[in-house]
């Protein structure tokens, strides 16, 4: 009877080995979809208070920090190295947590969990006819960026695909406002490829935004467009796609202007609010919220 119960004894310890991993994977992809959630400007908060709740620094440190490197790099986080500001995207990205930035030709190791750069060293860029279209393009972009974003920052890349040249631009725009409550944060991502007379620009926006003043409220806008422009020289394109850009910015608001009253009118006057039934009746809120026998009112009623 004795190599029985060993092997009961065996597979128990094997089924809650199981059900421990299970429990793991299960805790993981709940902070997992947990953080990939986190509003703009709150991802270290929302960890930090994940941490406090999971009481597992290992797991939080191990098992989330992909979840952090995504965060980083889908929202261009911006860093600030000796006065200068680079964005860490998947387009700056050299694998092993290590970006480079291509405007003043150096690299840098980065911690997405404490957001900390170290070990830099120098990073060749091909000075050919490209990288100078990309340098009248950064140029440009700056000026404008600087001018319309007053926390903002962008960057342009370029990439080689199928032997054709194309330059990837991303513009951001955070605004944390913790003790207004409210946080937010606009971003653009502009592909095209440097072919002769004409290409083909794509500029995907996204705005997300975040409102936790007696509300807890989220909104998130993307947006897909698509232009032509002609490529002559240097300093024409790089003028011309500023131009194309302030104009996609401006019809950008302007629709997210009017479709925000359209949700103020319809959503909110209408289908949110409860319906009341007529009675043809005026009725004097203040009277009513000032009544010192309301509390006591409502509480015997039944809903």
């Amino acid at each position: 009877m004795e190599p029985f119960f060993e092997k009961l004894q065996y597979y128990r310890s094997k089924t809650m080995s199981k059900e421990c991993d299970l429990h793991k994977k299960e805790k993981v992809s709940t902070i997992c979809n947990l953080l990939y959630q986190a509003p703009p400007g709150e991802f270290s908060n929302v960890f930090e208070d994940l941490r406090t709740l999971v009481q597992d620094d290992e797991l939080m440190r191990e098992e989330v920090a992909q979840v952090c490197a995504h965060h980083n790099k889908n929202n261009f986080t911006t860093v600030r190295i000796e006065g200068r500001n680079i964005l860490v995207t998947r387009y700056n990205d050299l694998g092993g947590n290590r970006f480079f930035d291509p405007q003043n030709k150096f690299s840098f190791k980065f911690d997405h969990l404490s957001e900390t750069t170290s070990k830099f060293q120098l990073h060749g860029v091909l000075l050919d006819e490209t990288e100078l279209w990309r340098r009248a393009l950064n140029s440009a972009l700056k000026a404008y960026v600087s001018s319309y974003f007053p926390s903002g920052d962008c960057s342009v890349f370029r990439k080689t695909l199928k032997n054709r040249q194309i330059f990837v631009v991303c513009i951001v725009g955070h605004e944390y406002k913790a003790l207004g409550f409210w946080n937010t944060t606009w971003k653009s991502e502009w592909t095209f490829a440097l072919s002769p007379v004409i290409t083909q620009v794509t500029g995907i926006y996204h705005l997300q935004i975040h409102y936790f003043n007696y509300a807890n409220l989220h909104m998130t806008v993307s947006k897909t467009t698509e232009e032509v422009l002609h490529v002559i020289d240097q300093a024409q394109l790089a003028m011309d796609f500023v131009k194309l850009i302030k104009a996609e910015d401006n019809n950008f608001q302007v629709a997210l202007i009017e479709n925000l009253q359209a949700l103020s009118e319809e959503t909110w006057g209408k289908t949110v609010r409860r319906r009341l039934p007529v009675t043809n009746t005026v009725m004097n809120w203040n009277t009513l919220l000032t009544n010192q026998n309301l509390g006591t009112s409502v509480s015997k009623c039944r809903i």
